[in-house]
């Protein structure tokens, strides 16, 4: 599979705060872990001691929510396979999760672990925030392949918020 052309000098996104900094740097956090197989918690730490002065979409990292960021690495990672499960569900029959790119892949697998777990996040809010971070790192049809997956997952685990 090719690799997915990637933004490189993209403005930052505006709005969201400290939790769209948090989501958007555990994603950069899982997409390092998935590639170089670092233990969750070095990550984290390595993220908070050493990456706070850094500006990650605008956001500087001492300005994300800590918990949020270190809730979505740790438990995005502990329960990938079972969210890996959930994803297949609704990936195209001719492919895999595991086929997906590797960013894209950690990105659903963080935007469903909200959706699966986190309630007080509403479902659009959740499933808005993880397509915009695609819009952060993709400019081709992977943004609008998570919003699909994305909001297929939410209809199923969240079928009150869609009732119309």
């Amino acid at each position: 599979m090719a690799e997915p052309a990637k933004h490189k000098d993209r403005k930052p996104r505006p709005g969201g705060g400290k939790r769209r900094a948090a989501r958007l740097a555990a994603v950069q956090a899982l997409y390092q872990i998935e590639i170089a197989g670092i233990d969750p918690d070095a990550v984290v730490l390595e993220f908070l001691q050493h990456r706070v002065n850094e500006e990650i979409d605008g956001h500087a990292l001492g300005e994300l929510d800590q918990a949020l960021f270190a809730e979505l690495v740790r438990e995005v990672h502990a329960r990938r396979g079972e969210l890996d499960d959930m994803l297949s569900a609704v990936v195209d029959e001719a492919w895999s999760v595991e086929r997906l790119d590797t960013l894209l892949r950690v990105l659903l697998r963080a935007g469903l672990y909200e959706l699966a777990y986190k309630f007080e996040v509403p479902a659009r809010a959740a499933i808005a925030e993880y397509v915009g971070i695609a819009h952060d790192f993709f400019f081709g049809k992977e943004p609008a392949m998570a919003n699909g997956m994305l909001d297929r997952l939410a209809r199923s685990l969240r079928e009150e918020e869609f009732a119309e």
